[in-house]
C-alpha cells in the first residue's frame, strides 16, 4: 500500500502486475502466499547466480568500447568511476595496487 493503493477500483498499473507475476512465479517457491525465510534467502542469494562474475561482464561489457572483450589500460582509465564505484575492485582500493596485466 506505500506504493500502490487502489482506492478508485480501477485497473492495476503493469508494473503492479508484473510484481505480483514475480512474486507467483519465482519468489513464493512454496505457493503460500508469503515468502518465508528460506525464499528470501534464495531471491537475496540464489544459488545459481555468480555476483562476481556479473559484477565483471557488466564492467567489460560497460568499458570496452572497441568491444574486443578486452580492456586497455586507456579503457579502464576512461571509465575510472565505473571501476571504482564497483565491488569487485573492492569500491577503488584494488586499483591502487601494482598489476602487471595493466
Amino acid at each position: 500500500a506505500d506504493m500502490f493503493a487502489n482506492e478508485e477500483g480501477g485497473p492495476e498499473p503493469d508494473w503492479v502486475i508484473t510484481e505480483r507475476e514475480q512474486f507467483s512465479d519465482f519468489r513464493d517457491l512454496n505457493k503460500d502466499g508469503k515468502m518465508d525465510r528460506e525464499e528470501i534467502q534464495h531471491w537475496i542469494l540464489p544459488q545459481d547466480y555468480d555476483h562476481a562474475l556479473a559484477e565483471a561482464r557488466h564492467l567489460v561489457y560497460e568499458s570496452d568500447v572497441d568491444k574486443d572483450q578486452k580492456l586497455t589500460k586507456e579503457e579502464v582509465l576512461d571509465n575510472w568511476n565505473m571501476f571504482v564505484g564497483s565491488q569487485a575492485t573492492n569500491y577503488g582500493e584494488d586499483l591502487t595496487r601494482n598489476h602487471d596485466e595493466l
